[in-house]
């Protein structure tokens, strides 16, 4: 199938096919006048792509999951340790949302008077919710934020 038929299937633009081809994603079969051909596997080639850019991981970490046969040869512990950074983000995620909404509801004066909101600022300032800075275990448990109302 050529490049437009790929791009339709999967909802993958054509630019991105060729830059995955350039990144050793996937292959083309060949050409058929100036157009790529793709064989019908890619497509599920670019759902294991996608997969891994949902989970978050770089074109180069995919690219070590893609075996040349077109089969996944996937680290077991690689998947473990985007699963444990996933579960920090959650519980970062998680930490922030529980602060705005008690921010959003909380009966102080002013959200500079909020114990809970001053809380939030400092966990700000020091970069305990910036993705560069987390890494698992680097700064401890995280403790929640009180419910509202608290």
């Amino acid at each position: 199938m050529d490049i437009s038929e790929v791009a339709r299937r999967s909802g993958v633009s054509a630019s991105a096919l060729r830059f995955y081809e350039q990144k050793g994603l996937i292959s083309s079969i060949g050409r058929q006048g100036i157009r790529r051909q793709f064989s019908a596997t890619v497509v599920e080639r670019l759902a294991l792509i996608a997969l891994g850019r949902s989970a978050g991981f770089s074109l180069d970490e995919i690219a070590l999951m893609l075996g040349p046969d077109g089969r996944p040869q996937i680290d077991r512990q690689l998947l473990v340790d985007k699963a444990d950074e996933l579960d920090g983000s959650i519980r970062r995620l998680t930490a922030m949302r529980d602060g705005l909404r008690h921010a959003a509801v909380c009966s102080a004066p002013s959200h500079m008077e909020c114990p809970t909101f001053r809380r939030l600022l400092g966990l700000a300032a020091s970069g305990a919710f910036d993705e560069e800075k987390k890494r698992p275990g680097k700064h401890g448990p995280e403790k929640p934020f009180p419910r509202a109302g608290g």
